[in-house]
């Protein structure tokens, strides 16, 4: 049975904080680490139930994982003992569906069981498949999963229908050891997808156009042409704003330690439109460190003539679909109205209904839109966590609600965060384990 958080609401969050390693860019780069027969040392990974879940099934493949401290991890894979996939565990991560350009890599055939993850809407893995075919895999489609074999991968030009994370991180590993060219078109470009990229540079692999929507990969040719490597993980731009937006809703003041400011200038932006400003140390180095003052006005800035404001998702750089369940909780404590557009999914807006039982004033126009009118005082109540953002979400709200909060399933937010709980008491949060 999963834990239960018991929070009471209306304290200040403030301090000092660093963050844990970006979770979308440790997934894939542990299934990146199957392709390679060297050792890999991966540096500030976050050690978080995904992680666990993903070492766990990529030890069951043969790899072989030492780890040097905490967060740092030795892994050497000089054979892939099998393809079997367990079904519980890839049901439990949507990022196992990266382990398909590893697999057919290194053995040339795989079978993935249908991957899970977050319950908030369709998730399609066309993309993946047909990118995966493209570069010269057969791919057969069953029920409960796919399975997938080939005799190399050829290097081709391929134009994805669309940009998507996880399709793009498959197609790049499998054109970096492929005969020949891949030109990679309506790539996704996040900061996870860059460090993808960085790492397999480091490995010998050539990569052009990275950060850009159209990648050109020069493949070895071969898994044994991948040399050994040392990287270490980009901070975790979600769990930073996640800790921003739990200091302001709280009329908090946090420094944030290690950030690397070229990955929020969309969301600083977004967040500036609901009277929220942070300001950087060294702003104009790679890293910096993030000062939230407490003095917010939480004005939300209307568009010219006075119209209300729109806050969506889009592909990167604009703003992140994983923040828009915080930056909704945050913008029921700003003075404006705001229309949240999730774009993408079509049910990661519905724990709304939890938000309106604490009070909030929000309306749910249909699955992808939603009207917040702030400020609304917030009361304590019992929930659930239906998946990470959105039970980060109801964290945030629970923190600066009057009374008690107890949220169950937190195993859902325990995915997307290391020692959430631990690290919130460190800032002054009163919120217990049960």
């Amino acid at each position: 049975m999963s834990d239960t958080f018991f929070i009471e609401g209306g304290k200040p969050l403030s301090g000092i904080l660093t963050p844990q390693g970006n979770k979308n860019e440790a997934l894939p780069l542990l299934c990146c680490a199957l392709l390679n027969t060297q050792e890999v040392l991966l540096r500030n990974v976050p050690r978080i139930e995904d992680i666990e879940r993903m070492l766990t099934l990529i030890r069951g493949l043969g790899a072989h994982i030492e780890e040097i401290s905490p967060h740092d991890l030795k892994i050497t894979v000089p054979e892939i003992q099998t393809t079997d996939l367990d079904p519980e565990l890839t049901s439990a991560i949507r990022g196992s569906v990266t382990l398909l350009a590893p697999l057919l890599a290194r053995k040339g055939e795989v079978f993935l069981p249908r991957p899970g993850g977050d319950k908030i809407g369709r998730r399609r893995i066309d993309t993946h498949l047909d990118a995966l075919a493209a570069l010269g895999a057969k791919v057969e489609v069953f029920h409960h999963g796919y399975r997938l074999t080939t005799s190399g991968f050829k290097g081709t030009n391929i134009l994805l229908d669309e940009a998507s994370v996880t399709g793009t991180e498959n197609a790049i590993m499998a054109a970096a050891i492929a005969e020949g060219i891949t030109v990679l078109e309506n790539a996704a470009s996040e900061p996870h997808v860059q460090g993808l990229c960085n790492f397999l540079q480091k490995q010998g692999v050539k990569i052009e156009g990275v950060g850009s929507n159209v990648l050109t990969i020069h493949g070895l040719g071969s898994v044994e042409k991948l040399t050994s490597v040392d990287h270490t993980i980009q901070p975790d731009y979600l769990e930073i704003i996640s800790f921003v937006s739990a200091a302001v809703v709280t009329g908090g003041e946090l420094t944030v330690q290690g950030v690397i400011p070229n990955h929020l200038r969309m969301i600083r932006h977004v967040f500036s439109r609901l009277g929220i400003e942070w300001n950087y140390t060294n702003e104009n180095n790679e890293y910096a460190n993030l000062i939230v003052p407490a003095d917010q006005s939480m004005q939300v800035k209307t568009d010219v003539h006075g119209e209300i404001i729109k806050i969506d998702d889009a592909p990167w750089p604009a703003f992140p679909a994983d923040l828009i369940s915080i930056a909704l909780v945050t913008a029921t404590q700003c003075k404006g109205t705001v229309l949240m557009h999730e774009k993408l999914f079509e049910s990661r807006l519905f724990f709304t209904d939890k938000l309106i039982g604490m009070g909030a004033r929000l309306v749910l126009c249909d699955p992808h839109r939603v009207v917040v009118i702030g400020p609304s005082k917030l009361f304590g109540a019992r929930m659930s966590s239906p998946d990470i953002r959105a039970g980060m979400a109801l964290v945030i709200a629970a923190l600066c609600a009057e009374g008690q909060s107890e949220i169950q399933n937190v195993i859902q937010i325990d995915r997307g965060y290391e020692k959430i709980d631990e690290r919130l008491r460190s800032l002054g949060a009163k919120i217990e384990r049960k």
